[in-house]
C-alpha cells in the first residue's frame, strides 16, 4: 500500500459526505486507502461512510475512537493504516485529483520525512473586511496557510494538520500525536502539530512546507466573526500554556524560543514580561479605537484574549511540576 488518508471526524456528516466525494476523484496508479475515524459522533456519520463504500475507488474503512479529541482519533487511524505514506486531513476539504501523487513526489523531491502544504479557502459566508482574502496573520485562526511559492524547511514556521503527509518511519521515530493537547469537542485547543514538530526536530526528522501540496478548506460562516476570533485566541493561550508546561516553549513565539525560563521572573506562573506586553496591547487597542481604527484595535485586543487563556491554564497547573526541567520556576520577590 502506497498511501493511507486518515480523517478524524466528529458530528459533521454533511461535510464528510462532500469530502469523500472529492477524495473519490483522486487519480493515482498506486494502491491507496481512506480511514475515517468516528470520534464519538451522534449524527449519521456511520451511514455516510457506509453509503460511500460501495462506489468508492479504494478501500474505505470506518473506525471508532471513544477517547475524545482529534489527536486520539488520528492516532487510532494511524495505528491501522497500511500505507508507506500517511496523509492527514479534515472532513471539510476539497482536493485536486493528483493530491496523493503530489504528496509522494514532494516527499521524494525534498528528501524529507514529512511535508505540509498550502491550504486555501472556500468561504462559507461573507468574508469580513478585517479578514484578508490573501495570506495574513489571522489566516491560521480559520486553518488557512500559504507561505509562498517556494519550499521552506519547517523550523520556525509550522504546517497545518489538515494538509500533511508523512513517511511511516516518521511516526515510528517520533511517535504519534499527544492526546493531551489538540482539538476536542467544545474547545479550540491546538498546538498538537507544533508539539509533534518539536519532537521531530529533536529526533532529526525533517519536514518541509511545499506549495505543490495544495487543497481547499471550507471555512464556515460561524467562524467569520470577531467572537470566534476572540474565542480562538483565548484557547490559543490555554494551548500555549499547556505546551509551556510540557516543553518549556515561549508562549508568545514557541517556534523561536531563546529565553532560559528557569531564570525568568514569574508572577502566578507566567513570565513577568508578558504582563507588560498585555498591558501595552490593551493600551494600544484603546488608543486605536479612539482614533477610529477598529481593525488595528481588534488585532491588539486579541493578544489580551490569549493572555487571559494563559493565565487561566497556568493557574490550573500551578501545583504541577514543569515537565521540561527539574529546576523550579523562578518567582518575583
Amino acid at each position: 500500500m502506497r498511501y493511507s488518508i486518515v480523517i478524524a471526524t466528529h458530528n459533521r456528516a454533511h461535510d464528510l459526505r462532500g469530502t469523500l466525494a472529492s477524495l473519490a476523484a483522486l487519480v493515482t496508479p498506486q494502491r491507496w486507502e481512506v480511514i475515517v475515524v468516528d470520534n464519538n459522533c451522534t449524527d449519521d456519520t456511520a451511514a455516510v461512510v457506509r453509503n460511500a463504500v460501495a462506489t468508492f475507488p479504494a478501500p474505505l474503512h470506518y473506525a471508532c475512537e471513544s477517547v475524545p479529541g482529534r489527536c486520539a482519533a488520528l492516532n487510532a487511524g494511524i495505528a491501522i493504516a497500511k500505507g508507506d505514506i500517511i496523509v492527514t486531513t479534515d472532513d471539510d476539504v476539497r482536493v485536486p485529483p493528483d493530491w496523493l501523487e503530489r504528496a509522494g513526489a514532494e516527499l521524494d523531491r525534498l528528501d524529507c520525512d514529512y511535508i505540509g502544504g498550502k491550504v486555501l479557502p472556500i468561504w462559507g459566508g461573507p468574508r469580513p473586511d478585517w479578514l484578508p482574502d490573501h495570506p495574513g496573520r489571522h489566516w491560521a485562526v480559520v486553518a488557512l496557510l500559504d507561505y509562498g511559492p517556494e519550499p521552506i524547511e519547517l523550523a520556525q514556521k509550522m504546517p497545518l494538520g489538515v494538509n500533511m503527509a508523512f513517511r511511516r518511519r516518521a511516526f515510528e521515530s517520533v511517535g504519534t500525536w499527544d492526546p493531551r493537547i489538540g482539538r476536542k469537542a467544545g474547545t479550540l485547543l491546538g498546538q498538537e502539530v507544533r508539539e509533534w514538530c518539536v519532537r521531530a526536530r529533536a529526533k532529526g526528522v525533517r519536514g518541509f512546507y511545499t506549495p505543490a501540496l495544495e487543497l481547499r478548506h471550507i471555512i464556515p460562516a460561524s467562524r467569520l466573526n470577531r467572537k470566534y476570533f476572540r474565542r480562538f485566541f483565548y484557547w490559543r493561550g490555554i494551548s500555549r500554556a499547556m505546551l509551556y508546561q510540557q516543553r518549556g516553549l515561549d508562549m508568545e513565539s514557541p517556534q523561536d524560543t531563546r529565553l532560559d525560563f528557569v531564570r525568568v521572573p514569574h508572577w502566578l506562573g507566567v513570565p513577568r514580561y508578558m504582563y507588560r506586553t498585555a498591558a501595552a496591547s490593551l493600551w494600544r487597542a484603546t488608543a486605536l479605537r479612539l482614533k477610529g481604527d477598529a481593525v488595528a484595535a481588534f488585532d491588539q485586543e486579541l493578544y489580551a484574549w490569549m493572555f487571559i487563556g494563559i493565565l487561566r491554564q497556568r493557574w490550573i497547573d500551578r501545583r504541577k511540576p514543569m515537565e521540561w526541567t527539574a529546576a523550579p520556576v523562578s518567582k518575583a520577590a
